[in-house]
């Protein structure tokens, strides 16, 4: 089990515990350039399902979502941890509850009540909505061979949240019995471990129609949430002025635009959900891999170079408040308005009106239910630390939960 580990104190001063991870607390900012990339990840989910002629491989946006995703829960969980060496998961799951179910539940209903309409985009949306409310629609798409089916059409693009859901209640109950039985050098080497499984296991399980099975399972997909843990460990680990750290800040920047390059030329250039004959296989096995290694490395980059260009671009007040507010609400409610539309006849202008009416559903979802609720669920703020003890070093503002 881990031994509590101490920063050296000078006279009068209490040692602050960082149980091996010397960097956590401080690193459990907001990072403004992580949520200008969301901003730009869901922009390319709603270009994909408005216009997949324009960004075929729009979908590669998702991973992206999902690395970030893998990241920000982990380097809470390591902060929280470092303070007090637990992990409270009744308040982790709490949060995590008000932050992602009261939205969706309002996107399900809406999508239920216009199941009695006569709109044909949303024959049967009761049945998708009640799969969607229980964080299940990846299941369903993983065991339906051939062409999707209907049954979840109308909030097909949930099957991401219930990945995202299902790795939130099996991922902190693991590093949690990593973290109280092992040194945090053994940590980090487990979730490294557990990051290159799901590509074995993947490999193990490819054939051409297990494509639904590989895409949607959260199984299959969870090396692109632990690559962002990853990175989360490996910060918190280093202390700051470590020769070590030094080098992931310098190489993290220079690579930081390359990755992003590479990420965005796929969503442009690379039909990822198509058939691709043998290259099919490739992208399901190792290709998911290759997309959260890129990933990884932009999150880093972003974490380490607030400085960069790319970091300050992606820092700008207005991409950085709509992907800390209202990219969630964005990705919820896209999908249904394009189906709305074309349930409609919209056809000139489409994209438009699916950015503007989306952003709107957006904007009444952070203001009505997820704003209000949020601030409900925010814990009471702790009594300032006493002047003589000694904090980690700075290292940005509290993260909004």
């Amino acid at each position: 089990m881990d031994r509590a580990q101490s920063a050296p104190a000078t006279s009068g001063e209490r040692p602050v515990p960082d149980r091996g991870f010397p960097s956590a607390a401080a690193r459990a900012g907001r990072v403004n350039g992580l949520d200008g990339l969301r901003t730009l990840a869901v922009a390319l989910v709603l270009v994909y399902h408005v216009r997949p002629d324009l960004l075929p491989g729009g979908s590669v946006a998702v991973d992206v979502f999902f690395t970030i995703s893998g990241f920000v829960i982990t380097r809470l969980l390591l902060a929280e941890y470092a303070r007090t060496g637990r992990i409270r998961l009744r308040g982790f799951y709490r949060r995590r509850w008000l932050r992602l179910v009261p939205a969706l539940l309002a996107v399900c209903a809406v999508c239920a009540a216009l199941s009695l309409t006569s709109l044909w985009a949303f024959d049967g949306a009761w049945a998708a909505a009640g799969l969607a409310a229980l964080f299940v629609v990846n299941v369903v798409r993983a065991g339906e061979a051939g062409p999707y089916s209907d049954l979840t059409a109308p909030l097909a693009h949930s099957w991401s949240l219930g990945v995202e859901e299902q790795f939130y209640l099996l991922w902190p109950p693991v590093l949690l019995f990593l973290l109280r039985r092992w040194r945090a050098r053994t940590v980090l080497l487990c979730t490294a471990v557990l990051c290159a499984l799901p590509v074995l296991w993947r490999c193990a399980l490819w054939h051409p129609g297990a494509a639904h099975r590989l895409y949607n399972g959260t199984d299959t997909r969870a090396d692109q949430l632990l690559a962002g843990a990853l990175v989360a460990v490996v910060l918190a680990r280093l202390r700051a002025g470590d020769p070590r750290l030094e080098a992931l800040r310098r190489w993290a920047g220079r690579l930081a635009w390359p990755a992003l390059a590479l990420l965005v030329l796929t969503a442009w250039q690379v039909p990822v959900t198509a058939d691709l004959g043998v290259w099919t296989g490739v992208w399901y096995t190792v290709g998911f891999l290759a997309v959260a290694a890129l990933s990884a490395t932009l999150v880093a980059g972003l974490e380490l170079r607030p400085d960069a260009r790319l970091s300050r671009l992606l820092s700008l007040s207005p991409p950085a408040w709509v992907g800390r507010n209202l990219s969630y609400g964005m990705y919820l409610w896209h999908y249904p308005v394009v189906r709305l539309l074309a349930s409609l006849g919209v056809a000139d202008g489409r994209l438009s009106a699916t950015v503007v009416l989306t952003t709107v559903l957006a904007l009444l979802s952070y203001a009505v239910v997820e704003a209000p609720l949020l601030r409900r669920g925010r814990p009471a703020p702790r009594p300032s630390a006493p002047a003589t003890v000694r904090t980690a070093p700075a290292g940005g503002g509290v993260l909004r939960k």
